[in-house]
C-alpha cells in the first residue's frame, strides 16, 4: 500500500469495475435490486472463471 491519495491503488478495480459498468448496462435496464444483483453476481462468475 502507498501513501494515501495515491491512483495506482485503486487502478485495478477501477478498471474492472468500468468495463462491469460498459459490458452488464449495454442497453439493460434494472428495475430492481435483486435482479441487479443477479446480474453482477453472474458476471462476476463468469468474469472469475472464464
Amino acid at each position: 500500500m502507498s501513501r494515501k491519495g495515491n491512483y495506482h491503488d485503486n487502478s485495478v478495480m477501477e478498471n474492472f469495475f468500468g468495463i462491469m459498468k460498459q459490458e452488464m448496462s449495454h442497453g439493460e435496464v434494472y428495475y430492481s435490486y435483486d435482479k441487479l444483483k443477479e446480474a453482477i453476481d453472474q458476471y462476476v462468475e463468469y468474469y472469475n472463471k472464464q
